[in-house]
């Protein structure tokens, strides 16, 4: 059963194309008119072993505000939709990724009950057209509409580029580990037989 989708969104403000395979190779198409977003999706998707493509336009005369979080949304809609029932799946998944002077960990539990817990002093600089401050709302938007749990948490840096980046390439591997299946553990991975 190939575990991809594809999920589109469109509002009076952004319009978002999202194509996900859990069970690819990282290979991405990434155009959101946003180039630091953009760069961390590519990441992402790299260090998670899944194919990618989210193309987006927004109303990026006003800011990169919308289009940042409606990618968030979309792809956590697709995340979800690829997923299935989730029958077969670690559920959990870890990765504690250095970038440099920077150390993060994202922790993440596909359990169907939405939640971020961001433990990131970030400083709100401007990466392109991108304020830093917006990665914590991608992180909400993809969270919920996901409906997961994630744990995102730099330890240390100064670089906010670095720490962003350790934050996205943590997710990805802590997504592919969650993702994964597991030989001894056929079924839905929760005692109340549905997640």
């Amino acid at each position: 059963m190939a575990r991809t989708a594809s999920i589109e969104r469109r509002t009076g403000e952004t319009q978002v194309s999202i194509d996900i395979n859990l069970d690819g190779q990282g290979a991405v198409r990434i155009e959101t008119g946003v180039g630091f977003l953009d760069h961390m999706l590519h990441l992402m998707a790299r260090h998670g072993c899944f194919d990618l493509k989210a193309v987006a336009k927004g109303d990026l005369h006003i800011d990169s505000h919308h289009t940042v979080e409606d990618v968030g949304l979309t792809l956590g809609q697709a995340l979800k939709q690829a997923l299935g029932d989730k029958a077969g799946i670690r559920r959990y998944g870890h990765a504690i990724v250095p970038m440099d002077e920077t150390l993060a960990t994202v922790a993440v539990d596909l359990s169907g009950r939405p939640f971020l817990a961001w433990k990131a002093q970030i400083p709100n600089v401007m990466l392109g057209v991108f304020p830093a401050e917006l990665g914590e709302e991608f992180f909400r938007a993809f969270s919920n509409s996901a409906q997961m749990n994630l744990h995102a948490i730099v330890h240390h840096g100064s670089n906010t580029h670095h720490q962003l980046e350790a934050l996205f390439k943590a997710t990805g591997r802590a997504l592919r580990m969650a993702c994964e299946f597991d030989p001894r553990a056929p079924g839905i991975p929760s005692t109340k037989g549905v997640l």
